[in-house]
C-alpha cells in the first residue's frame, strides 16, 4: 500500500465521532463498468431468475472464495476489478489509516436487492441491525461498502445511522428501529465508497425501482493496535482545555474537540453525553494519549481523589 493518501487528523476525528468516512465518486467509471461486466451485470431484467443470477455471479466473476484471516494483500487478484480498486490511492490510505497495512480478510458479500418485478411481491427493507453482536472490543473493524452504479432514491440505498457505532447493543433489540432522526440513506454516484465502523447501526433499504442494485461489502480486521496509523502531521498533541458554557469565543467548528462533542439528531442531551465519554476513550485510543480529553468530560468522572 505505499501508493496511499492516508486520512488527515480531521478525518479520523469524523470518524471517531460518527463511525464512517463517505468518499463519492473516487472509482474511475471504467473501474465500475469493469466491476459490473465482472458480475455479469445486465440492464435488462425482464427474465432474470434471481436464484440463478446469484449462483452464476458466484461460479463465474473473478470474486474468490477466501477463508477468514488471510491476508487482504493476498485477497484480490491485483490485475482483478476489487485487486485495482483497493489499489486506488484513497482507498488504500483510508485502509491503512484504519485498519494498518497488515490487516486480514474476514468476509465479503455481493448485496443485491431486486426490484419488485423480479421478487413477484413488494419488496421489504431490512431490519435496523449491528453486525457484530455483543462485540466490546474498543478496537475494531472496517466494513467497506462499495456503490459500482449510480443509486437513486427508489433504489432502496444502505440506511445507517451516524453515531451509533459505540454503543453495543444486540442485533434484534434494535430490529425495531427504521425511522431515526439523523439516519441518512445512501444516494451516490457511481464509484462511491464508504468506509464504516463495525458498530454503526445499517439496513439495506426497499428497491422499488425497476433495475437492480448492487453493494459489495468487504470486512477487514486490524492485526496490530489502531494507534496514530494516519497522517498525524495535523495532530496537536499540546491543545490545551477551552472554556463551555460561557465563551468569549465561538469553538472552532474544525477542532478534533469540537468534532468529538458534537451531537447526532437522534441523541437525547442528557443520555447523548454518553457517547461524548466513549467518543474521548476511542480518540484515546487512537492516538495512544491516555491523558487527553475534550471539554473535561472524561477528567471529570475520573477525578476521584485519595
Amino acid at each position: 500500500m505505499s501508493d496511499s493518501r492516508l486520512l488527515t487528523t480531521g478525518q479520523m476525528a469524523q470518524f471517531a465521532a460518527r463511525g464512517f468516512l463517505r468518499f463519492d465518486a473516487i472509482v474511475p467509471e471504467s473501474l465500475n463498468q469493469a466491476f459490473l461486466d465482472d458480475i455479469g451485470h445486465t440492464d435488462d431484467t425482464a427474465d432474470l431468475n434471481v436464484r440463478e443470477h446469484y449462483a452464476r455471479i458466484m461460479s463465474s466473476s473473478s470474486i474468490p472464495a477466501v477463508p477468514p484471516g488471510t491476508a487482504l494483500d493476498a485477497t484480490y487478484p491485483p490485475d482483478s476489478p476489487m485487486g485495482r480498486i483497493l489499489a486506488l490511492p484513497e482507498v488504500a490510505g483510508a485502509v491503512q489509516s484504519l485498519v494498518g497495512e497488515n490487516c486480514l480478510f474476514d468476509h465479503h458479500f455481493l448485496h443485491l436487492a431486486f426490484p419488485p418485478h423480479l421478487l413477484g411481491k413488494r419488496p421489504l427493507a431490512q431490519h435496523t441491525h449491528q453486525d457484530s453482536t455483543i462485540d466490546p472490543r474498543q478496537a475494531f473493524d472496517l466494513q467497506i461498502m462499495y456503490y459500482p452504479q449510480d443509486v437513486t432514491a427508489d433504489m432502496g440505498g444502505t440506511r445507517f445511522i451516524p453515531g451509533t457505532h459505540l454503543r453495543v447493543v444486540s442485533e434484534a433489540a434494535i430490529s425495531r428501529y427504521q425511522n431515526m432522526l439523523g439516519q441518512q440513506h445512501v444516494v451516490c454516484e457511481p464509484g462511491t465508497i464508504l468506509f464504516l465502523h463495525h458498530g454503526v447501526w445499517h439496513g439495506g433499504g426497499a428497491n422499488n425501482s425497476d433495475r437492480l442494485r448492487y453493494m459489495f461489502k468487504i470486512r477487514l480486521c486490524p492485526t496490530a493496535p489502531q494507534v496514530r496509523l494516519w497522517d498525524t502531521s495535523d495532530l496537536n498533541d499540546a491543545q490545551p482545555q477551552r472554556p463551555i458554557y460561557w465563551l468569549d469565543e465561538q469553538p472552532d467548528p474544525n477542532s478534533v474537540h469540537t468534532v468529538l462533542t458534537t451531537p447526532e439528531p437522534w441523541q437525547e442531551n442528557d443520555t447523548g453525553r454518553l457517547d461524548y465519554l466513549n467518543r474521548i476513550r476511542f480518540w484515546r485510543y487512537l492516538t495512544g494519549d491516555k491523558s487527553f480529553d475534550a471539554d473535561y468530560w472524561l477528567t471529570r468522572v475520573e477525578n476521584e481523589q485519595a
